[in-house]
C-alpha cells in the first residue's frame, strides 16, 4: 500500500472520515493490508484508505520512538527514520529549558518530535521545514497532542530564516538522502550542510545542533561542547551546545533513561595491564566521547590492550557508565578448546560479545553446540595484542 506522498491526500486523512478510517487501523496487523484494503474501498476512497493504512503501518513503527503518542501522530516515511526518539528530545528539551530557554527557533523541525518535547517543557517554539508534507504533519502533530499554543510551524528554506530575538536554535540538519542511497557520512553532504549550521548556531544566545554520532572528533567546532547521547544502551546521536552555559572542546557522555551525565576532563589513556577479575564493557556514548579514560579513573581500572575499550580492574567498583563481568577464564583463542570447556560446564545459554576480533558471533555459536542448563558470557577480543576469549558473567546492578 502506497505512503501519502501530497498534502490533498494527507489533508483527508484529518478530515471525520478519514479520523473514522485511521481509528480502525488503530491495532490493524499489516500482514492483512490487502484484505482490509479490499473492504475499506467498499464504502471510503481507495486513495483515502491507502493513505490510512500507509499511516496506521508508520504509527506502529512509530512507537518504539514516541511510545503511545505515535498512535496519534502523523508521519511520512523519512519522519519517522529522521525524528529524534521522544526520550532523547525530552533530555535535550530540559536542558534547554534548564538554561532559562523560552523561545526557541526550530530548523529543519521535520514532523516535528522535538518541536513537541520542547512545548511540552515550556518552550515557544518556531518549527521550520521547507517540506510542505513534513509541515503539515508538524501542524497535525501539534493540534493532536494539545501543544499548537506553543508551536508556530513555517515552511521556509532555514537558510532564509531571521532568528534573531529567539533565545535560542535548534538544528538539525537531513542526514539522509534517496540520491545518494541513505544515511550520509560526510558533514558537509548535510542538508544544509553542517558549517552552515555551525554558524547559524553561533549566531544564537545559545544553540544546539545535532549531528550523528561518528562524526569525526577532529569535525567538531571548537568552541562548543559536544554531547554523546545514548538510550537503553544504543548510541542515538550527538549534540552540539554553544552559548556562555557549556565549556569549548568539552565533551560529555549521557545515558538514558537514567540520565547520568560524564562530562570529559581530559585525561590521558591508561595504561593497558592483565585482566583482573573484573572486566568493564564502557557504554557506547561514553566511547564516541572519547571517555573511557574517566570511566578508568572512577573504576581504578586499566586497559587490556592498548587499542581495545575494554576496562579491567582488581575490585569492583559500581558506575553507571560501564557493564561489569566477573572474569573467571582468560584464554587464547581457540574454538575447539572453548566448545570442550563450556561442555564440560554445561553452558546451553552464551551471550557472544566481540570488540577487536574478526570472529562472528553467529558463526561461532554455531561451532559450539550449546547444551546445558547453565550460561556464561563469552567476550572475543584482544589482550596485550593476542587474540583472545574471556569467560564470565555479567554483575546485576
Amino acid at each position: 500500500m502506497g505512503q501519502v506522498t501530497d498534502l490533498d491526500t494527507f489533508s483527508a486523512l484529518l478530515t471525520p472520515e478519514g479520523q473514522e478510517l485511521l481509528a480502525a487501523l488503530r491495532d490493524h496487523d499489516p500482514a492483512d493490508d490487502l484484505a482490509a484494503a479490499t473492504r475499506l474501498r467498499r464504502t471510503h476512497p481507495a486513495p483515502l484508505v491507502s493513505a490510512a493504512l500507509g499511516q496506521a503501518r508508520l504509527r506502529q513503527r512509530a512507537v518504539a520512538k514516541f511510545g503511545d503518542d505515535a498512535r496519534r501522530m502523523y508521519f511520512t516515511p523519512n519522519g519517522v527514520e529522521q525524528s529524534t526518539r521522544a526520550t532523547v528530545a525530552a533530555h535535550r528539551a530540559a536542558r534547554l529549558a534548564a538554561l532559562g530557554v523560552r523561545t526557541l527557533a526550530d530548523l529543519c523541525s521535520g514532523i516535528g518530535g522535538d518541536a513537541l518535547a520542547l512545548a511540552r517543557a515550556g518552550i515557544s517554539v518556531l518549527a521550520v521545514d521547507r517540506d510542505p508534507l513534513a509541515c503539515a504533519a508538524a501542524r497535525a502533530n501539534a493540534e493532536a497532542l494539545g501543544l499548537a499554543g506553543l508551536i508556530e510551524v513555517r515552511c521556509a528554506d532555514v537558510t532564509e530564516v531571521d532568528t534573531a530575538g529567539f533565545d535560542a536554535v535548534f538544528v538539525d540538519p537531513a542526514r539522509r538522502s534517496k540520491a545518494r542511497g541513505g544515511r550520509i557520512f560526510d558533514p558537509e553532504a548535510y542538508s544544509p550542510p553542517l558549517s552552515w549550521a555551525v554558524e547559524a548556531a553561533r549566531r544564537a544566545p545559545c544553540a544546539a545542533l545535532k549531528i550523528a554520532p561518528g562524526v569525526p572528533h577532529e569535525a567538531l567546532p571548537e568552541d562548543a561542547e559536544t554531547e554523546w547521547i545514548s538510550d537503553g544502551g544504543d548510541v542515538k546521536e550527538a549534540v552540539v551546545w554553544f552559548g556562555a552555559s557549556f565549556t569549548p572542546g568539552g565533551r560529555r557522555a549521557t545515558l538514558l533513561p537514567g540520565g547520568a551525565s560524564l562530562p570529559g576532563a581530559g585525561l590521558p589513556d591508561p595504561e593497558p595491564g592483565p585482566v583482573g577479575r573484573w572486566l568493564y564493557e564502557p557504554d557506547g556514548a561514553v566511547i564516541r566521547a572519547h571517555l573511557v579514560a574517566d570511566v578508568a579513573r572512577q573504576v581504578g581500572g586499566r586497559l587490556i590492550d592498548p587499542t581495545i575499550a575494554y576496562l579491567t580492574a582488581d575490585e569492583l567498583t559500581g558506575t553507571p557508565y560501564a557493564t561489569a563481568y566477573e572474569i573467571t577464564d582468560v584464554l587464547p583463542f581457540n574454538v575447539k578448546k572453548l566448545r570442550a570447556l563450556l561442555r564440560e560446564r554445561g553452558i546451553g545459554i552464551a551471550e557472544i560479545k566481540k570488540r577487536g576480533s574478526a570472529v562472528s558471533p553467529e558463526e561461532l555459536r554455531k561451532k559450539l553446540r550449546l547444551e546445558g542448563a547453565n550460561s556464561c558470557t563469552v567476550i572475543l577480543t584482544r589482550v596485550a595484542g593476542k587474540p583472545s576469549m574471556l569467560l564470565g558473567r555479567p554483575v546485576r546492578a
